[in-house]
């Protein structure tokens, strides 16, 4: 019998960016510079030096973005807020230019039909919080971060519902201070980058407190790329293995957020000494969501092994598919991700706020941009959150990453996940065929 793959009728269906990556404009209108924007600037940190001076400039370009949009049939949108262009000093007096933009943007998706999802921090920390106070690795930028939540909230929440406090914490503490990686960078000791982690979580409990107080009806939540090991074989052995994986894997960030308690064995185990925290601070980081959001790219698979974990990592091989990010492309790790959201935290709605792949999407001659690889990751992760749903993931919705391409990090612009493709010296989009499967996935509401 035919599988149709057809969606809940309420599913939502939508796409993401975030502002460091397209926006550029990085001295314009009294933003303020960020860690970013100095990190860049260090030799070697990202590839051919690239920066987000300019990327995709869509501080300029906007509204024809929002238009092409509306023309591919969007109706949900993830952005981020940059905290240099509200609070230039990160903290102290309000830079209304750049609320002027992020009010201008809100009411072009509104008007367009689009129902914005507004993630208030996306890595870009205003520089000077990185001077004056060590930027996370201080309790003190948690409660700015809890001030700057209030004045983005108290501008835009009378249009805004949707909300998400901060994106993937794992990679502005641990990729930036424990491997040098990412923004700010440095090399710390274990104890020194957990206490990021903690801080960070301190500052997304601080600022859901802000927006439910704030925001009439704020649908508020958490966005992670949270750890999703999996059997590597779906036998009770290997199940029991991955499941406890997953509870182990998820004792940094996820598990504090959702319980208020840290598991000492497990995360000792995975991410080595406890931070410092106080009772309060568990209270405050498990203040009660509205969802969770999960960023999902890739995920090695485990297997039940004889040892201390009762598990090992079952690397996969080399000549496995993978993705321009060298990432194996895993779709039952995401369908197992979502079935361990159900087991642990069955009333909590989920949503997949960022999925995709880095593909060589070069132009054709006649101006298509093939990328039937794409097409084919999308196929199988929607295929694979299909089968979740029916068997009872509380699974909500799904945002593509990316819009367009953008600038990729560490990778800067040599790497390309958008479903609209950006030439970087005219700044012409052109939609991709994943883009235009994508807007018939969205369109008729099942797999294609």
């Amino acid at each position: 019998m035919k599988q149709n793959y057809i969606f809940p009728p309420d599913f939502i269906w939508g796409s993401a960016t975030a502002s460091y990556q397209i926006e550029g404009a990085w001295q314009e209108d009294g933003r303020g510079e960020s860690t970013w924007d100095r990190f860049c600037r260090r030799p070697g940190k990202t590839v051919g030096g690239d920066t987000g001076n300019v990327a995709c400039d869509h501080y300029h370009l906007y509204k024809s973005d929002v238009a092409l949009m509306k023309e591919i049939g969007l109706k949900n949108y993830r952005l981020s807020i940059a905290w240099p262009r509200i609070l230039p000093e990160g903290e102290g007096k309000v830079n209304q230019k750049g609320l002027d933009f992020y009010n201008s943007l809100i009411d072009e998706l509104l008007g367009a039909g689009i129902e914005p999802l507004v993630t208030l921090f996306h890595w870009d920390l205003p520089q000077v919080l990185q001077d004056r106070y060590g930027g996370w690795k201080s309790r003190k930028t948690a409660e700015l971060f809890a001030d700057y939540s209030d004045v983005v909230s108290r501008s835009l929440g009378d249009r805004v519902k949707k909300w998400a406090t901060i994106n993937e914490i794992m990679c502005f503490t641990t990729l930036a201070h424990k491997n040098d990686y990412h923004a700010p960078g440095g090399l710390e000791d274990a104890k020194t980058t957990n206490q990021t982690v903690h801080n960070a979580l301190l500052g997304h409990g601080l600022a859901a407190r802000v927006l439910k107080e704030n925001v009439k009806d704020a649908y508020v939540g958490l966005v992670d790329n949270n750890e999703c090991p999996w059997p590597v074989m779906d036998t009770e052995e290997h199940r029991a293995a991955a499941r406890k994986a997953w509870q182990e894997r998820n004792s940094q960030r996820l598990f504090p957020m959702m319980t208020g308690e840290y598991d000492q064995t497990a995360y000792e185990r995975h991410y080595g000494p406890l931070p410092d925290f106080t009772d309060e601070d568990m209270k405050i980081i498990s203040t009660p969501v509205d969802y969770f959001g999960v960023n999902y790219y890739s995920c090695a698979p485990v297997r039940a092994a004889d040892n201390e974990a009762g598990y090992e990592v079952a690397e996969v091989p080399a000549k496995y598919p993978r993705t321009e990010m060298d990432w194996p492309i895993t779709p039952d790790s995401i369908y197992w991700n979502l079935m361990y959201m159900k087991d642990f935290f069955p009333e909590t709605p989920v949503y997949i706020t960022e999925n995709g792949m880095a593909a060589d999407d070069k132009m054709e001659e006649d101006g298509t941009v093939r990328d039937y690889d794409r097409v084919e990751y999308l196929r199988t992760h929607l295929r694979a959150c299909h089968r979740a749903i029916e068997e009872g993931a509380n699974l909500k919705g799904y945002y593509l990453w990316s819009l367009m391409d953008n600038f990729e990090w560490a990778f800067g612009y040599s790497r390309r996940f958008g479903m609209i493709r950006v030439d970087y010296d005219t700044q012409k989009r052109t939609v991709k065929e994943s883009g235009k499967y994508y807007s018939l996935v969205m369109k008729e509401n099942r797999v294609l």
